[in-house]
């Protein structure tokens, strides 16, 4: 799932085209968050339906970064805690597949998860107020990526808001700061081939 780079991509396809527009452009990073939703309800003995952790970043490996002090409902965790549930998250395909013996991949929680964007997104195009995802998408929020996940509102018009990352306690400063240059080179990744896509032969 290169959505890191294949949203860059797609900006600069559509910008050649004349018709780029940042509020319909949304790397769906939905997935994540229904599986950081299920691991923190199954670790504290919660309702699953009450609960939402906010996942930002990127949509692979470290640069999937759940703000595990932002769940609602407010809970607390061990560093050990933090620290495996964050890995189990960004780790999750993975241990699909494995699950799966190399079978199959995670074919019931991707379609539950673009089932979900899609509803939010119809939603919010009718007008729906307070319809929030998490996506990836052009945004300003960390200085020099250019692309990133984070809550965004949904209206009309795409994307009616891109939200800031709120407070994050030093494990997730931690791993934004360090998974940056990743996210950042897979960005730039997308750009270039898009500049310079490979010649067909």
């Amino acid at each position: 799932n290169p959505v890191n780079s294949t949203v860059p991509i797609a900006s600069e396809v559509l910008k050649a085209a004349g018709v780029y527009n940042p509020r319909k452009l949304l790397g769906v990073t939905t997935l994540d968050v229904v599986r950081a939703n299920t691991f923190v309800a199954q670790a504290k003995g919660l309702d699953l339906k009450e609960v939402d952790v906010p996942v930002i970043g990127g949509h692979a490996g470290a640069t999937i970064l759940p703000l595990l002090s932002q769940t609602v409902p407010s809970v607390s965790f061990s560093d050990a805690e933090r620290k495996a549930l964050t890995t189990r998250i960004q780790e999750a395909g993975t241990e699909v597949v494995e699950a799966k013996a190399g079978a199959g991949s995670a074919t019931l929680s991707m379609a539950y998860a673009a089932a979900r964007m899609a509803e939010s997104t119809l939603l919010g195009m009718q007008g729906e107020p307070n319809m929030f995802e998490c996506a990836y998408v052009e945004s300003d929020v960390v200085p020099g990526a250019a692309f990133f996940a984070s809550r965004v509102q949904l209206g009309p018009q795409g994307v009616a808001k891109v939200n800031g990352l709120g407070q994050l306690n030093e494990f997730e400063k931690a791993a934004l700061d360090a998974m940056l240059p990743e996210l950042k080179a897979q960005i730039e990744k997308g750009f270039a081939f898009a500049k310079n896509p490979p010649k067909k032969e």
